[in-house]
């Protein structure tokens, strides 16, 4: 099943939802990188938490980036979404592995560590939004939590999973995040902290079956949930060798010449999708100003 995610509003409109099943994106993520268990989870949430948040912006040409910097060993990553539901991302240690933290329950965050999770909002604007907040566990969702709460003044609740098999394949990935607005009633809160408390872990409902709008289902129970928008969503990468010439072309010259000096070809790396670019001496010489 492809992936996607889907928006809803309940409790007139006092609350609104988000949830995604991102299955096929984190395990595209994981065989580009060919990141460990630890990481693919890690990644993973972060891709699926991503996307959401891409839902909230307004205009198609948003970009929304979302970086974790920690001391852990995976030193942090990155990820980038837009509304259309195209997201992309890393992590600058592919390959970690540390003790699980009991059976079955990878320990992403100590594979994280302490540090930084940082958001930037791109509109167009002369200079994008930036939030920045300290990461409380490490684990992703508790993040995302506290980063709504600090930077957006939004009390929200985040649940993100993402399942490993033996193999080291994604089995399922998904999440939510549900969010208050101003005048919600007490009723209303009190009926959504009894749904949290009771509601199972993300990737045990991916597992049943269960789908984004099964999850917030669940979530908004008793609340008059409505579905307003349903989106597909892929991990895609628009890199092309057109878009490194312009990288390249971007060099000081002192830089492109001693690339050329060398006389050897060179190969840029994408970071989101690790395909490789070669470019000859005379490539290059054919690019100075």
């Amino acid at each position: 099943m492809a992936d996607y995610m889907v928006r809803a509003t309940a409790a007139g409109e006092t609350v609104r939802a988000f949830a995604i099943t991102g299955k096929e994106s984190v395990e595209e993520a994981r065989r580009r990188h060919d990141t460990s268990p630890v990481v693919t989870a890690a990644l993973g949430r972060l891709l699926c938490g991503g996307a959401m948040m891409s839902m909230m912006e307004k205009e198609e040409e948003d970009l929304l980036t979302v970086q974790v910097i920690g001391d852990g060993p995976m030193q942090g990553m990155t990820v980038t979404a837009n509304p259309a539901g195209i997201l992309k991302g890393f992590a600058n240690v592919s390959n970690v592995d540390v003790p699980p933290k009991y059976k079955g329950k990878l320990d992403v965050g100590t594979a994280v560590g302490n540090g930084i999770l940082r958001v930037m909002r791109d509109t167009g604007a002369a200079e994008p939004y930036v939030g920045t907040v300290a990461l409380v566990s490490g684990e992703i969702a508790e993040d995302l939590t506290y980063y709504f709460a600090q930077s957006e003044q939004t009390p929200s609740a985040v649940g993100l999973g993402v399942l490993v098999k033996k193999d080291c394949t994604v089995a399922n990935a998904g999440g939510f995040i549900v969010q208050l607005m101003p005048d919600v009633s007490d009723e209303t809160l009190s009926r959504l902290e009894e749904n949290i408390q009771a509601i199972k872990p993300v990737t045990e409902m991916l597992a049943e079956g269960m789908l984004p709008e099964d999850m917030l289902a669940e979530l908004l129970k008793g609340m008059d949930m409505t579905v307003l928008e349903r989106r597909d969503v892929a991990y895609t990468c628009d890199c092309s060798k057109e878009r490194i010439i312009r990288s390249l072309i971007a060099l000081p010259q002192a830089d492109l010449q001693e690339l050329i000096d060398d006389g050897k070809p060179i190969e840029v790396r994408c970071e989101f999708c690790n395909e490789r670019y070669e470019f000859s001496s005379d490539e290059l010489a054919a690019l100075q100003r």
